[in-house]
């Protein structure tokens, strides 16, 4: 049973592990004749590349990706296309405290429960490092949709949410917490530092916009295209919870309170509201689809916290403590960014690819 693909028509599969020789994605059902090169995929693992600032982890990887099939004088071949990145500053000899050890919040337990056997250098298969995979095929997913735009940014850290009228798109790129909001980056820089200082992380919550997706992508009941983007954003990692459009919200209005007012336009309708995040009944409604994503504060922090330990002469547990040494992200959810555009851009051209199958 493979639980290391997603997608239907467009389908990848991710390989590789956090200090392994190297970590990649082969993606299958691409269409032939897309312009493609590594030059399309760089930018985007440069967004997500670890050791860029002080807000995240130190270790210091190009993340250089090389495609090595699928690709014929420039275009793809419509066969699957595979891509690799190197992992060249791997320190295992950093987790050599825990091997016998469970880190709170982690997958440790879990895995070892479900396999009787773990990788403890960064969690392995488990580890973040994964989704650098997933951000170089989500380029390739961009290339299939390219009257679709998609912005992601980060509208809370730390339970500290920007200011919606101070909202300059300008600004996402320019600084290291992908955010609109020029007060706000100065009031997270203070709070992040001071996290980081004290050997401690926060949490942090990503909204992210596609605009330009038609009318009529996804389908009822089991293909909705808001179910499949759920299933994509808690896929990765430390992603806690999603909310489309209003979200939890919407639970919280009236009828006509949550209603999207519909009015004839020339060509088509135009909405006065958007509560619905684009999506209704399963399928795009023209607006822009709008989702926001939780991700919890990391877990590996400096702070001693209780923990169980394998026991050295049984197959029980002794009580311990744990810190978790090494380098590691005070905030998670910044380097969430690019790999939530990511899933978003995968997820609509699957759902292209789907909606072209049936409708023509």
């Amino acid at each position: 049973m493979s639980v290391n693909s997603f997608g239907r028509v467009l389908r990848f599969t991710t390989w590789g592990e956090s200090h392994g020789p190297a970590l990649g994605a082969v993606v299958d059902g691409c269409p032939p004749q897309i312009a493609l090169d590594e030059a399309d995929i760089q930018p985007f693992l440069d967004a997500r590349r670890p050791g860029t600032s002080r807000f995240t982890t130190q270790r210091r990887e190009p993340d250089e990706v090389r495609i090595l099939s699928g690709v014929f004088e420039g275009r793809t071949t419509g066969t699957p296309v595979s891509l690799m990145i190197e992992n060249t500053d791997q320190r295992s000899k950093d987790y050599s405290d825990i091997a016998q050890s469970y880190r709170p919040g982690h997958a440790d337990y879990a895995y070892d429960a479900k396999y009787g056997f773990r990788d403890y250098r960064g969690g392995g298969r488990s580890s973040a490092r994964e989704t650098a995979a997933r951000v170089a095929a989500g380029a390739i997913a961009r290339k299939i949709i390219p009257g679709v735009t998609i912005r992601a940014w980060v509208s809370e850290m730390g339970g500290d949410a920007i200011d919606p009228a101070r909202f300059d798109p300008a600004l996402i790129p320019t600084n290291p917490f992908f955010c609109p909001d020029a007060a706000a980056v100065a009031r997270w820089s203070e709070k992040l530092d001071a996290a980081r200082k004290a050997g401690s992380s926060l949490g942090a919550v990503v909204t992210c916009e596609a605009t330009g997706v038609p009318a009529g992508w996804g389908a009822p009941v089991y293909g909705k295209l808001d179910a499949d983007l759920a299933a994509a954003m808690m896929g990765i990692n430390a992603v806690k919870g999603i909310e489309i459009g209003d979200g939890f919200e919407a639970a919280r209005l009236s009828g006509e309170e949550n209603a999207d007012p519909m009015r004839p336009a020339q060509g088509g309708v135009t909405f006065d509201a958007n509560h619905a995040g684009g999506i209704a009944g399963g399928i795009s409604t023209g607006q822009p689809v709008r989702l926001r994503v939780a991700f919890k504060p990391t877990s590996s922090i400096l702070i001693p916290v209780p923990t169980i330990r394998k026991s050295d002469d049984s197959d029980g547990f002794t009580e311990g403590e744990i810190v978790t040494k090494g380098r590691h992200d005070p905030c998670v959810g910044l380097r969430g960014v690019p790999v939530v555009e990511a899933m978003m851009a995968l997820t609509l051209a699957d759902h292209f690819l789907l909606h072209r199958a049936q409708c023509g």
